[in-house]
């Protein structure tokens, strides 16, 4: 099954770049006894997202309430990610004390959630809804006593999330993954080998060395990056007019390019 998890597992083996999986870290923030945990059972009732055995939240069952409910699922994700916020930054601080030249946050809501504004570069993993609706209902369940999704709870999760076409706007590096897993691993490759040059030399020494000196140049990646949008964002606002009579073909045309960069 190919996804942002194998992209993640590319980095990770082939690689060996530390991965932060931020699904990892909201399983954890609302494990029994966190602060999570008791807001998530306190909010929506122990009898609607509690298991039977009175301790284990339902997870399906929490699905289905937030992925119908925009109102409900806005609570979820305020419970949920201050806390996955606070616990990456730890992980981060942690590969960097460890003295890794760069790590990778695995987010499926980077973009919805603000990270994105956070990081050195976003990359998007692509595919068009028609495929990202097969392969999320092939997907195997983590809990092998739930069934695969039915064809409206996977619409539902995709109508959750923001399209991935509109994620585009805030993507440094696009990985088309409609294509094989080698046609993936080749994309990942050629990324890392960029990643690599832009950071091989004195000055990434001198930055873990000299933690103010790394610290201000995070400030100064993530201020232009925020500069680089908002001058990208206010672009598109003032081209929207004669974009509008663009034809579907050559929006489609735009995009496969984009892609393929």
């Amino acid at each position: 099954m190919l996804g942002k998890s194998t992209v993640s597992g590319l980095l990770s083996t082939r690689h060996n770049l530390p991965i932060i999986d931020a699904d990892y870290l909201a399983r954890a923030v609302i494990l029994p006894g966190t602060r999570g945990y008791k807001a998530i059972v306190s909010h929506f009732g122990a009898d609607r997202v509690l298991k039977s055995d009175g301790v284990t939240l339902d997870r399906q069952a929490i699905s289905e309430i937030v992925f119908n409910d925009e109102r409900e699922r806005k609570v979820l994700n305020g419970i949920v990610h201050p806390a996955v916020r606070r616990a990456m930054i730890w992980e981060v601080i942690k590969c960097w004390l460890a003295g890794h030249w760069a790590c990778v946050l695995d987010v499926p809501l980077l973009i919805e959630a603000g990270l994105w504004k956070w990081v050195g570069e976003v990359v998007v993993v692509y595919v068009n809804e028609p495929l990202q609706l097969a392969r999320l209902k092939a997907r195997p369940s983590p809990n092998p006593n739930e069934a695969q999704l039915s064809t409206t709870q996977a619409l539902s999760r995709i109508k959750a999330q923001m399209p991935l076409a509109d994620k585009l706007a805030y993507a440094d590096h696009v990985l088309d993954n409609s294509g094989t897993e080698m046609d993936l691993q080749t994309q990942v490759d050629s990324l890392v080998n960029k990643w690599r040059k832009q950071s091989s030399g004195w000055t990434q020494k001198l930055y873990w060395l000299v933690p103010p000196l790394g610290l201000w140049a995070a400030v100064v990646t993530v201020g232009v990056r925020w500069l680089r949008f908002k001058r990208k964002a206010g672009n598109k606002r003032r081209g929207r007019g004669e974009n509008a009579a663009i034809d579907p073909a050559t929006k489609e045309q735009s995009e496969i390019e984009l892609r393929s960069h």
